[in-house]
């Protein structure tokens, strides 16, 4: 194989550029997983085209063979490049992202080297794989044989669960997965429409031609860590539940605060913070008042102001018990999860707590989400959630509704965890009925503006060429 590969080094770049439709393809893959100015490893880097298109700030290309790599470097100078066989090689070095390109199929032992990859790994780094479509292979085969495609010797064929499982026996856990490129080749119109729209139908997107998976290091036996808690709790006309939410919030990790940011309430919830705030001295309470409108300008003005590890939503009506935060808090610690739900569509609710109306979009949007992300979920519009603060830096610095107004935050924190590829983990809650004043959702013109963000986030996520 890795002769093979060497005697047909110096013709690779002239396949790549006869077949640039598919190649270009995989690039803009890879463009919108990684983000420019990232740490970034390809292992079979081949003569480093993938590796200079995501514009790492500092990226490295693994090879064996000496032609790719000459003509690497004559290429990408400010790239670094080594020759390695990927299957004995050992290096310790943490990168952000590593890519395996169209490289299973060409390797002896793929659990061996997918185990080599881990001292390239923190708990952060993915592991960004594309992969030929085992159901292509009669074509592939027929396309080799009639010189459309560049010879190759005999691959390894792996379907899609194969390759997560031994993903699973080397530590690893898949984020999310899928499929792309209906027609390889470019024809006007069709083109564009099958790969654009077709392509990423359910069902039908298992028939692409590449395959797609990312995966984090496993974080089974990592170490936990307590870590300090911020609980942010927007709050507009809700005097009646403040010193009950107090009250009831648990000391979680190594530190709690509870950050409340009141927003323009008619009802004297500023005062009532204010006084709760003196009459509690031996519980951290931050409280600010805020200088936009709306629950999600209070929650992104939340985490400006939290300073604990962990960042924690919760909504001031306690129809989200606070007794279930510490759930939130150990699914994020242990790993299980790096972007942590609340799920109301588990346990019976409250009679009046959610109308028919409300249930059935929840449904619907969770629906919808889950082939939108790539990654199971059921409640998007559950105001209870937590994450790793360094996180929620990284969710907002990303822009990932593109300036389309999200009026409860929720969208913009999902879509964002999807884009950086987040694991995304519910956890069931019980859904209450409010004790004080009323809701603050606009059904039809909230309705609406969730609409628009689904809209976008399906052309944002799936439906692009």
């Amino acid at each position: 194989m890795r002769q093979f590969f060497e005697s047909t080094a110096g013709q690779r770049d002239a396949w790549k550029r006869r077949n640039r439709y598919y190649h270009r393809a995989i690039e803009i893959f890879y463009q919108r997983v990684i983000p420019p100015g990232a740490k970034v490893v390809e292992l079979g880097c081949s003569t480093g085209d993938l590796l200079a298109a995501v514009k790492p700030r500092d990226g490295l290309g693994v090879d064996w063979s000496p032609t790719c790599l000459r003509l690497a470097k004559q290429k990408n100078p400010h790239l670094r490049f080594l020759e390695r066989d990927l299957e004995t090689w050992n290096h310790a070095e943490p990168f952000e992202y590593v890519i395996l390109s169209d490289l299973l199929g060409t390797l002896q032992d793929i659990q061996a080297v997918f185990k080599r990859v881990h001292p390239l790994c923190t708990p952060r780094t993915r592991l960004v794989i594309t992969y030929f479509n085992y159901l292509w292979e009669p074509i592939l085969r027929m396309g080799q044989r009639i010189g459309w495609r560049m010879p190759y010797p005999t691959q390894n064929w792996l379907p899609l669960q194969q390759i997560e499982h031994l993903l699973s026996l080397s530590d690893f856990e898949v984020v999310a997965s899928g499929g792309r490129v209906l027609l390889p080749v470019w024809i006007p119109g069709l083109s564009w429409f099958l790969n654009t729209w077709v392509a990423h139908l359910p069902g039908i997107r298992r028939l692409g031609l590449l395959q797609t998976l990312v995966a984090r290091p496993s974080p089974r036996g990592q170490e936990v860590r307590p870590a300090s808690c911020s609980v942010i709790v927007p709050a507009r006309n809700e005097r009646g539940t403040v010193e009950e939410l107090v009250r009831r919030v648990p000391e979680m990790g190594a530190s709690t605060e509870l950050i409340f940011i009141e927003g323009g309430s008619r009802d004297g919830t500023w005062e009532e913070i204010q006084r709760v705030q003196a009459a509690y001295p031996h519980k951290r309470i931050l409280a600010f008042r805020q200088a936009g409108s709306g629950k999600a300008d209070a929650v992104r003005e939340g985490f400006l102001r939290a300073t604990g590890d962990v960042a924690v939503i919760l909504d001031a009506d306690l129809s989200v018990a606070p007794e279930d935060l510490p759930k939130f808090v150990e699914a994020l610690q242990s790993g299980k999860g790096e972007f942590i739900n609340g799920c109301r569509l588990v346990y019976p609710m409250d009679g009046r707590a959610m109308q028919a109306l409300n249930l059935a979009a929840n449904t619907s949007f969770g629906m919808l989400f889950s082939f939108l992300l790539d990654q199971p979920l059921r409640d998007t519009l559950c105001g209870t959630k937590a994450v790793w603060r360094a996180d929620v830096e990284r969710i907002f610095k990303q822009r990932a509704l593109g300036g389309i107004n999200d009026p409860f935050g929720d969208f913009e924190l999902l879509l964002g965890a999807a884009k950086l590829h987040l694991k995304i983990v519910e956890v069931p809650v019980r859904y209450r009925e409010r004790v004080y004043g009323s809701t603050n959702i606009r059904r039809w013109r909230h309705g609406w503006m969730l609409l628009r963000m689904a809209a976008f986030a399906a052309k944002r996520l799936k439906f692009s060429s």
